[in-house]
């Protein structure tokens, strides 16, 4: 019998990557290639085994957030081209690195702390820089001070504050026709302390499902609405599972995510 396996496990199997989530994230980033130069992009996809790949060493973006941020983009085929964009938790800089190479005009970047941005990132004439700066207390004059534009696009992956928390500050910043965004929803950080295992891992599908429920139901009280959701590729740090919602400022929700689909995400990602 023929034996294969996913191409994630067998990179980390053949000693190619240090850890399985290492390995998606270079085959989501386009980095794999089998003997004959095909790039191969799917983390599950079945290979066989004893079978030769290749791996470009250099990262596609300055961070991992990139190709969770990547992954929405092809999978729900958003477009940013041309778009003015805020990132709400630049950080290191991985999803503006990804709107960047997207195609987006401008990026307002915007994070509590200080320093923590890639030189490369920090250095783009595309990217206005608001460090040690609370989303909350962002004022759109405060963007016009640095530029004539107003974002229409924002994306955000915020550590140690709830999603439900910032909706209306960040709708408040945006103007246009079409306002969209992609939210990152960390389930650690929206459930209670109590929920939260050991090593600040959530473990509970029921947690999970209570988690992105509730920031769903939190977005549409500001207008905000769930266009689509997907699990991101790639666990955080500690090992958590997180999850992509792509939404829109007042228009309809997709009535397709609802409790049934948000519990088969939860069962098919934990």
């Amino acid at each position: 019998m023929i034996k294969k396996t996913r191409l994630d496990l067998y990179l980390l199997n053949k000693g190619l990557c240090e850890t399985r989530q290492k390995a998606q994230g270079l085959i989501l980033a386009g980095k794999v290639r089998d003997i004959n130069g095909k790039v191969l992009d799917k983390p599950g996809q079945q290979v066989l085994i004893g079978s030769e790949f290749f791996i470009d060493s250099a990262p596609m973006f300055v961070s991992r957030g990139g190709e969770k941020l990547l992954e929405a983009f092809k999978k729900l085929e958003i477009k940013v081209k041309d778009k003015i964009c805020i990132d709400a938790g630049i950080s290191t800089g991985g999803f503006t690195d990804c709107l960047l190479q997207q195609g987006a005009k401008l990026v307002y970047g915007i994070d509590v702390g200080y320093g923590q941005t890639a030189w490369k990132i920090r250095n783009n004439p595309k990217v206005i820089l608001f460090e040690r700066t609370n989303i909350r207390n962002l004022k759109p004059n405060d963007l016009l001070s640095r530029s004539n534009e107003l974002p229409n696009f924002v994306v955000a992956d915020l550590s140690f504050i709830s999603l439900k928390l910032v909706f209306k500050s960040i709708g408040n910043l945006l103007e246009g026709d079409c306002i969209e965004g992609i939210f990152l929803i960390k389930p650690q950080f929206e459930v209670g302390k109590e929920k939260v295992s050991k090593g600040g891992v959530v473990r509970n599908p029921k947690f999970h499902t209570e988690a992105i429920e509730s920031v769903i139901y939190a977005a549409k009280n500001f207008q905000w609405n769930i266009k689509n959701l997907i699990a991101s590729p790639l666990v955080g740090p500690a090992g958590n599972h997180e999850y992509l919602a792509w939404m829109t400022l007042g228009n309809q929700s997709n009535k397709r995510i609802n409790s049934e689909y948000i519990r088969n995400l939860v069962k098919e990602t934990l």
